[in-house]
């Protein structure tokens, strides 16, 4: 692979490479884009490969993908590297290819920071992936910490260039790993370390929030609303947000005579998460609305395509993406009047999930039983998520200690 200021000039004269179009700086997009393939198909889970796609800056979406598809001859690579990274992604890509765009970083999700993910900073600037080096990924986590992303998002956007950039290294498509960097000497594991950063939702806060989002809005239609509060409820239930996405019809079922969601976590492992009552209800209420027959649900649903069909959909019929659902979940905040005006620009579906463990640690729940709802790998992991927030001020000695001393 040749370096980035060398890109163009290792192309036959009179031959341009449509591939240079569409991934800038790259030397040899298509060898790239087929490691990366290879690299997501490792995974068994094609949730994981999505999510690890898309913070890397890439597309996952198949409109977005077949953005990136070039017709004629002269780009067989790429495009054969193309439909083996769509199809990592259990992604198809019919019908046929539209036209070529425009050159420009690889297409990928709105978002706040979608400019700083590390494949589309290093095409704005052309930066050849391939000859990356540990200044250049020290540069891109000083351009997170400036647009003010979190230690944590750093340090989860590092995590996956690393890993990505230690199979591109085994296969001869990168030198070395950049990002083999240091997390201590970083400053990214300070978070670990102390009272999580997490907002620590009341429940007085939650139901707000509910109210908020089951409240009539201008401009929403009463399937927005019905969408809005079902998104808030289930995310009472402890789920990530990339579960949450996921789900498709043919996970809401019944088992024990309750209804519960198949939920499809890390690593490929599945749980039952049984609905509650609020949950059940708002769920309910949104198929109705969005005309889905409560009764139908538990028959695998398919798109005409043959895909599985979302549980949550958008106003066009698609699959939500993570960045949406916490654009509404901001949007239901803002509107949440006193209760949440203080968290409102903070909030994400993270605090919710932290709220769920909390809360029924909280209330005296099993931590065997909490951490199988919420999918924890470890025990540890859930008793972690407990002892690092921070705790209901009833639990604290702060009012008999000033007691002591200054009696009212």
């Amino acid at each position: 692979m040749s370096g980035p200021g060398s890109a163009l000039a290792t192309v036959e004269p009179g031959a341009v490479s449509a591939e240079l179009d569409q991934w800038p700086g790259a030397g040899d997009p298509a060898a790239l884009l087929a490691g990366i393939a290879d690299w997501l198909s490792g995974y068994g889970n094609p949730l994981t490969r999505r999510t690890y796609g898309e913070g890397l800056g890439l597309p996952v979406t198949a409109d977005t993908i077949r953005a990136w598809q070039r017709p004629g001859d002269t780009t067989a690579a790429w495009n054969d590297a193309l439909a083996a990274y769509a199809a990592a992604l259990r992604v198809s890509l019919t019908p046929a290819p539209q036209p070529a765009r425009r050159a420009g970083p690889p297409p990928a999700a709105p978002g706040r920071l979608r400019h700083l993910h590390w494949f589309r900073w290093c095409a704005a600037r052309l930066l050849d992936p391939g000859h990356a080096t540990t200044g250049d990924v020290k540069n891109w986590l000083d351009a997170l910490t400036d647009a003010g992303a979190a230690p944590a998002t750093r340090d989860r956007m590092l995590a996956t260039v690393k890993t990505l950039y230690s199979h591109l290294a085994d296969c001869g498509l990168a030198a070395a790993n950049p990002a083999a960097l240091s997390r201590r000497r970083l400053g990214l594991t300070a978070a670990t370390q102390s009272t999580s950063a997490t907002v620590t939702l009341t429940a007085r806060q939650v139901a707000a929030l509910h109210a908020a989002a089951a409240a009539p809005r201008r401009g929403a239609s009463p399937v927005d609303t019905a969408r809005a509060a079902a998104v808030v409820t289930l995310f009472t239930l402890g789920l990530r947000v990339s579960e949450l996405c996921a789900l498709d019809e043919r996970d809401l079922h019944v088992t024990r005579g309750r209804r519960a969601l198949r939920v499809h976590g890390k690593g490929g492992k599945s749980r039952v998460v049984y609905l509650s009552r609020p949950a059940e209800d708002a769920l309910a209420t949104y198929q109705t609305r969005a005309g889905t027959p409560s009764a139908t649900v538990a028959r695998r649903g398919t798109t005409a395509s043959g895909e599985d069909r979302p549980l949550l959909r958008t106003r066009t019929g698609r699959r939500f993406q993570r960045q949406a659902i916490w654009q509404l979940l901001r949007r239901v905040a803002a509107g949440s009047g006193a209760d949440l005006a203080t968290v409102a620009d903070s909030l994400h579906p993270h605090a919710l999930r932290h709220f769920y463990v909390t809360t029924a640690v909280e209330a005296g729940a099993n931590l065997d039983h909490v951490q199988a709802d919420v999918g924890h790998s470890s025990i540890d992991t859930t008793r972690g998520v407990y002892d690092h927030a921070a705790r209901d001020p009833a639990r604290s000695a702060v009012d008999l200690v000033a007691e002591t001393w200054h009696p009212e």
